[in-house]
């Protein structure tokens, strides 16, 4: 009787050990392969066209398709809606709205099958919400009910404490997570064990750890050189730039610095190409579809014309109306191509003088910018602290008015576009200015050029605030740009009639002669083809002019050559 209890307890033990191992396999089984099988069979249940699309969509990564037809399925069918919450979720963390998709996977419900992805979507989304603890718990709890989960969802879930931790500055719990990690990535995933190790050299480099730090900051830059992303280059340069400028490696300092922003530069050229080219797509789709619409048009006159003669002579009249009627219709058809014709020739015209000014002004800035950094790795070799400061100063300069010369490219094609929120509210005048001055505290102090303020009087204007600054910066930048040299900058506010407010920007620059003055003031219609640089009208006047006029304002300039430049801002007071 003993020796039977024993058998049977041991098939107990045994059979509970088979059942653990299948339930462990089939939990190792990658999350997401199962998610797609459970899609698959739900499909096969109930035939719905509509979620087959939305699988498909959800597999090719199309998540605004997936966002749209996840949302009218979760009002019109009786698909399981955990699953629609899950993919509506995704797509909504996909277009950076975190908050929205925190509803939607809280929706899912804890006793579902999806609830391990919950929890791990729940982490990553708290985390680009900057919710660190929220994400740690979020985690952890995964883990805690995932003991058997595979070993590349434990990688990416440590990776993501790890970074929490560090965000929390707890660096004993984001070493451990981070050591973790790197037991898990396998030997072929270069780019992962190259993140790890970056990763947890910062963790040793913020406690002052160097001689942990180091060593991993230097094998991930070794690793990424013989790498292919770019971006991985870009970072393991950066981190060992700033290793080497903190112990006064200035020499190695500057070559990593270097070689960082080739990578930089390699990432902004590649990204502008494919931009470029999905634009000229555009261009070239939109024209293949008017040329179609003309073709199409076209055939159906050719067939009223065809079916019109068979009726013959009875059906003349009738014929003669029908042809009238339709010549009517191309007619306006034919207008509304001659329009969208024009406005595409502005649009082109637009695009080659954007392509221009990336192309061509780029070029000398860069030069420039390529030139100080030799000086000042000729003043960091022989202790020049005179000339790294001049050196630098200049690369200040230039860098500000290069970044200008990009905000004025973006800001024309926003406004151009109608993509540009335009809020015109009632602001106090004063705190606008004081803003932009504060932001150019830098630059003025590079050029060695002095300001000063009158604020005569503070008044409300009627104007919307961003595009206002736009302008401002603009005045100013132009104003320290054409200074030659030391000078002085003179900032005045007050109100000149019972409508208007102003601010004047007064600066003893080059100047302005008196024949370009005439030609900047006489400017009434703004647009791409008044743009002529030689003249002194460039994309950065043109700029101002547009958004002055928008804000019901006035822009005037009064100017002596070799004494300096005025200009002056009216905009509609509010009602203080």
């Amino acid at each position: 009787m003993i020796h039977f209890k024993k058998v049977l307890l041991l098939l107990v033990l045994f059979n509970s050990i088979i059942i653990r191992i299948n339930s462990q396999k089939n939990v190792n089984k990658n999350q997401i392969d199962i998610f797609f099988s459970d899609l698959e069979l739900m499909y096969q249940n109930n035939k719905n066209k509509e979620f087959f699309k939305l699988i498909n969509f959800y597999k090719t990564k199309n998540y605004d398709s997936c966002y749209v037809l996840s949302n009218k399925l979760l009002i019109n069918s009786d698909i399981d809606k955990d699953y629609l919450y899950y993919i509506n979720g995704v797509s909504l963390t996909h277009k950076n709205i975190f908050k929205k998709a925190l509803d939607n996977f809280f929706k899912i419900r804890d006793e579902s099958k999806l609830n391990g992805l919950k929890k791990l979507k729940l982490g990553s989304t708290y985390l680009n919400l900057k919710e660190y603890n929220k994400s740690v718990e979020s985690y952890l709890l995964w883990e805690k009910q995932n003991k058997y989960t595979s070993d590349d969802y434990k990688r990416r879930a440590y990776h993501n404490i790890g970074l929490c931790y560090i965000h929390l500055k707890d660096y004993e719990k984001a070493k451990k997570y981070f050591t973790r990690e790197l037991t898990l990535i396998k030997k072929t995933d270069t780019s992962s064990m190259i993140r790890a190790k970056m990763d947890l050299a910062n963790v040793y480099y913020n406690q002052y750890l160097d001689n942990d730090a180091i060593p991993l900051f230097s094998e991930s830059y070794e690793l990424a050189k013989s790498f292919s992303d770019v971006e991985l280059k870009q970072n393991s340069a950066l981190n060992m730039a700033v290793v080497e400028r903190n112990r006064k490696g200035y020499k190695q300092s500057v070559q990593y610095y270097r070689e960082y922003i080739k990578w930089k530069d390699s990432i902004w050229n590649r990204d502008r190409i494919i931009e470029l080219a999905d634009k000229d797509k555009e261009i070239v789709v939109a024209q293949k579809d008017s040329e179609i619409a003309i073709q199409e048009e076209k055939l159906k006159t050719q067939k009223v014309v065809q079916k019109g003669l068979i009726f013959g002579a009875s059906g003349l009249l009738v014929f003669l109306g029908f042809l009238a009627f339709f010549y009517k219709k191309l007619q306006k058809k034919n207008s509304l191509i001659t329009q969208q014709k024009e406005d595409l020739a502005i649009a082109n015209k637009t695009k080659n003088y954007l392509f221009s000014v990336v192309s061509h002004d780029l070029r000398s800035p860069m030069n420039t910018i390529k030139h100080q950094h030799l000086q000042l790795k000729k003043h960091i070799e022989s202790n020049n602290l005179e000339g790294i400061k001049e050196a630098n100063n200049s690369a200040i300069t230039v860098t500000e008015s290069t970044s200008h010369l990009l905000n004025n490219v973006l800001h024309w094609s926003l406004e151009q576009n109608n993509q540009m929120v335009f809020e015109q509210k009632e602001y106090p005048f004063k705190p606008i200015v004081e803003h932009v001055l504060y932001d150019y505290e830098n630059l003025i102090e590079a050029n060695d050029v002095e300001i000063e303020t009158n604020y005569t009087k503070n008044s409300l204007i009627k104007a919307d605030r961003e595009s206002l600054k736009i302008v401002l910066r603009n005045l100013l930048d132009n104003s320290v740009k054409y200074m030659n040299g030391q000078g002085k900058i003179t900032i005045e506010m007050g109100v000149d009639s019972g409508n208007y407010a102003y601010v004047s920007i007064q600066d003893t620059g080059i100047g302005i002669s008196a024949e370009r003055l005439a030609k900047i003031n006489s400017l009434k219609d703004v647009s791409i083809d008044k743009i002529n640089r030689s003249e002194g009208v460039g994309l950065g006047l043109i700029l101002c002019q547009t958004l002055v006029k928008k804000n019901k304002g006035i822009l005037s300039f009064d100017s002596e050559e070799g004494k300096g430049t005025k200009v002056t801002i009216q905009l509609p007071r509010g009602e203080d």
